[in-house]
């Protein structure tokens, strides 16, 4: 809203902010010192000491970033050579950020964004409120096709209202501001540049923001190729921004445009490509297009400053500060290392970009989708021979990694009982393979559903891979080679994200997998991301993957979940997995079943969490036994309300009804009726596995048929909800989402359909009323064909 404020009521605002500021949070030792550098500041407090304060617009901005951690380490980043990986950028201590003239202008070029200005001082005082050193190369707002003179005037006219709202929008924050202005001679006077960087050091020794612009009111027009032997002139706010950030050693520079960051070509082109990383001597790979209208820049100057300030040991970022989904985290985003805007860096990695590898991958899925259903077979095949062949090679770095997991201690137990590797893991997962390789035999190009739709024109719906799969897995090793043979089963893409703690195990299967994959040449298509991508930033390549599958903690499932906005993800973010045992239970069913629900493997998601128990069970052997038996076990019991309710000494209440401990714990709840049972498990599951325990059929139907979840059992082991042991060979995860797929999700869950039509010169325009043709819509029975072959018409 602030942005449409026209320039006529601009005096109006100045003194609303001036109004809404609170002095009165600073101390007087430090206010005193702050007024007699900042002028406008005291007059704007003599205004406003009076007035009443509005705290509700200074503290709103404290809710807004309270979900930001401050930094727990110190600052302590010494200058010297830039940062080589966007995950360092968290360590700049000292931070330039330059704000082009498309980021301070309005739309329609008739003012300044107030909105947009005041989210970028929003962030600027958050992070110099953490301890950094922020400073402002700002630009002004010039008609270039003016006289110079006039473009002058109009400078230092509107320079002292531009300070005006800056330090009423900082003063929100108690943060003050001062105004320094340069020409080229500040830095070539060496007198001049002494004063110039102690005057720079002063202020932010005293905390106080500086902002910093060319002095349009007297500069010379900028004279081109003017730059001295290895020092860069100031032609414009993108070269003083980088001779700025050299001379006071800043660690980072924030070069803040009306574009992404830096492209291939010009953005507008269809072809053209954000580069995430931008190294010197790829310049000749770039295409400039024009420049901004309301700047005297353009990307080549910033590449050309950009890449000065990386020579001088300041990092860069270039990125779009005008987007008003991402403007309000740009600076806070960069900072905290995400994957923000073109980041420019010395050290070019041995291997090929996430983004490099992604298109690998797709190109190699493509291939892989047009393979014999028999050579894709072929290939599982052989990766599950390779994984007992090489089993020895397996083991021993899995050794290595149990070894640094112990020693470490960073991992419980249970996520180390999923982290190791056994010759009998690896049996079963070659036997689970070699099932994958006879269901892929059928998959891709199955025809499922045959139309003829008119005379000589046929409709078919067959499946097809789903595209590239980002599959993101912690401490489960074995989950590489079982998503990679569904991968190629499917005929996917796949793109594999594996913890750190299982390195070395992932490393080598991922190995054995390309090895398979080279039987006919396509070992592209499964792709391991080793670099330092963070799983949030992996979760932005929108336009380049097609399936999210995180395999790990409820945590991380949330954690993507929440980072995927434009990507599917299928997953289950928790599994709060219940067992209902009721009246007419079998004593020794509900023991053995009980047990392995529970005490099979804890830590999996489709173990028990929560044990429901009928009321009539309660004070019987039946119920002293399965008591007996959890304690035999060492099962820690957590008492509902209602449990708790029938004890005298009862054993610690839950703290909550809907946890899953994923350890040898469990919640032990009493309820009246199976439909209770049923209600209860729809107010505080996960709608993954849900278990009944009765000899009363039409009581287990009843269950089965209400309880809405993906798996729901009668008399068996929630254990049982597993792709393996449904037959599917593996699974690359359980889904609890109600569209696509479903529960284990196995090969059938990686494929979609498209719709193939073959028609011989067909026109809609033939079946009007004034056409000759009429439709039959007549189905073909789909197993009277085979993939592949066509009927006659």
């Amino acid at each position: 809203m602030l942005d449409g404020i026209t320039s006529p009521g601009f005096s109006d605002v100045i003194m609303l902010l001036k109004r809404l500021a609170l002095c009165s949070r600073l101390k007087v030792g430090k206010w005193n010192t702050l007024v007699n550098v900042c002028p406008r500041l005291s007059r704007a407090a003599s205004q406003a000491k009076h007035l009443p304060v509005c705290p509700s617009l200074r503290c709103a901005a404290v809710r807004h970033w309270s979900n930001i951690p401050f930094i727990t380490v110190p600052l302590t980043r010494t200058h010297g050579k830039s940062f080589a990986h966007r995950s360092e950028l968290k360590q700049a201590k000292r931070v330039v950020v330059k704000l082009g003239s498309a980021v301070v202008t309005r739309g329609d070029e008739c003012g300044l964004a107030l909105g947009r200005l005041a989210s970028i001082v929003e962030q600027v005082a958050f992070l110099q409120n953490q301890g950094r050193e922020m400073m402002i190369g700002q630009n002004h707002l010039k008609d270039m096709s003016v006289p110079v003179l006039e473009a002058r005037a109009c400078a230092a006219a509107g320079q002292s209202g531009l300070m005006a709202l800056y330090e009423a929008m900082f003063t929100q924050y108690s943060t003050c501001t001062a105004q320094i202005l340069v020409t080229n001679l500040d830095f070539h006077d060496e007198q001049k540049r002494r004063n110039l960087n102690s005057t720079l050091h002063e202020l932010l020794r005293m905390n106080i923001v500086p902002i910093i612009n060319t002095n349009d009111a007297v500069v010379p027009p900028p004279e081109p190729n003017s730059d001295l032997q290895g020092v860069i002139s100031i032609k414009d706010n993108d070269s003083l921004a980088a001779r700025l950030a050299v001379e006071m050693k800043a660690d980072l520079l924030i070069a803040l445009s009306d574009v992404e960051g830096l492209y291939d070509s010009p953005p507008g082109l269809d072809d053209a490509k954000l580069i995430d990383i931008f190294y010197p001597g790829d310049q000749q790979s770039i295409t400039y297009g024009t420049k901004s209208r309301v700047g005297i820049g353009g990307m080549e100057a910033k590449v050309k400053a950009a890449l000065w300030a990386l020579q001088g040991g300041t990092s860069v970022v270039i990125a779009n500060g005008t987007h008003p989904k991402v403007t309000g985290h740009v600076i806070t985003d960069i900072v905290e290392g995400k994957k923000v805007g073109t980041f420019f860096s010395e050290v070019k990695p041995a291997g090929p970009t996430v983004e490099q590898q992604t298109e690998m991958a797709r190109h190699g899925g493509r291939i892989l989708a047009g393979l014999l259903p028999e050579q894709r077979s072929e290939i599982i095949c052989h990766l599950a021979d390779l994984l007992t062949e090489r089993k020895d090679d397996i083991l021993a770095a899995n050794k290595k990694d149990m070894d640094m997991a112990t020693n470490t201690g960073r991992l419980t137990p249970p996520l180390l009982k999923r982290l190791s590797l056994s010759p009998a893991k690896l049996n079963s997962l070659a036997i689970g393979l070699r099932q994958i390789a006879v269901s892929s035999q059928d998959s891709v190009g199955r025809v499922i559903r045959r139309t003829r739709v008119a005379n000589s024109l046929e409709l078919e719906q067959i499946t097809v891979p789903i595209g590239v799969l980002l599959v993101i897995f912690e401490s489960r090793p074995d989950c590489l080679p079982q998503v990679s043979a569904l991968a190629i089963a499917s005929g996917n893409a796949l793109l594999l994200k594996g913890g750190k703690e299982a390195a070395n195990t992932n490393h080598i299967l991922h190995q054995l997998t390309q090895e398979a994959l080279s039987l006919h040449g396509i070992k592209d298509a499964v792709q391991l991301v080793s670099t330092r991508e963070e799983v949030e930033d992996l979760c932005r390549l929108d336009k380049m993957i097609d399936l999210i599958i995180p395999r790990g903690s409820s945590q991380l499932v949330r954690d993507i979940q929440r980072a995927a906005k434009g990507i599917p993800v299928l997953g289950h973010s928790e599994g709060v997995c219940h067992v209902y045992v009721d009246s007419d239970a079998s004593v020794d069913k509900i023991i053995n079943i009980v047990r392995d629900s529970k005490c099979d493997y804890p830590a999996a998601c489709n173990a028990m969490e929560t044990l429901l128990v009928h009321r009539d069970l309660l004070r019987t052997p039946a119920f002293d036994q399965i008591i007996d038996m959890l304690r035999v076990e060492r099962v820690k019991i957590h008492a509902g309300p209602r449990f708790a309710s029938y004890l005298t000494f009862s054993p610690s209440e839950v703290k909550s009804l809907r946890t899953e401990y994923g350890d040898l714990e469990c919640c032990i709840e009493v309820v009246d009726t199976m439909q209770d049972a049923i209600d209860h498990i729809h107010k505080y599951g996960s709608s993954h596995t849900d278990v009944i325990i009765t000899e009363n059929e039409e009581t287990a139907e009843q269950f089965l048929q209400q309880v809405d979840s993906a798996c729901v059992f009668w008399n068996a082991s929630s254990r049982f909800a597993d792709g393996y042991r449904f037959g599917l060979g593996a699974e690359v995860g359980i889904s609890t989402a109600r569209i696509h797929a479903r529960g284990p999700v196995g090969l059938e869950g990686l494929l979609t359909t498209k719709w193939v039509l073959r028609g011989e010169g067909h026109t809609a325009a033939d079946f009007s009323e004034q056409g000759s043709m009429k439709y039959l819509h007549e189905n073909i029975a789909v197993a009277q064909v085979l993939p592949g072959q066509r009927t006659s018409n």
